[in-house]
């Protein structure tokens, strides 16, 4: 149980801290408003996070 407390705690302070980020300095950046930027925005996370989970998987089953 304290160990849930705590990652949720723990993602809770890390989302406060984005939101804090995305409010105070995301208004100074100047990023266009061009659909090209929009789709990076939007995809970027997603291959991230599967390059990250790829990468992990093939590690784990070299491993064996």
């Amino acid at each position: 149980m304290e160990n849930q407390i705590g990652f949720v705690l723990k993602v809770f302070l890390f989302s406060a801290l984005i939101s804090f980020l995305i409010k105070y300095t995301g208004p100074n950046l100047s990023i266009s408003a061009t659909a090209t930027n929009a789709l990076i925005i939007i995809l970027l996370p997603t291959i991230v996070l599967g390059s990250v989970l790829l990468y992990k998987k093939l590690n784990d089953n070299s491993a064996h």
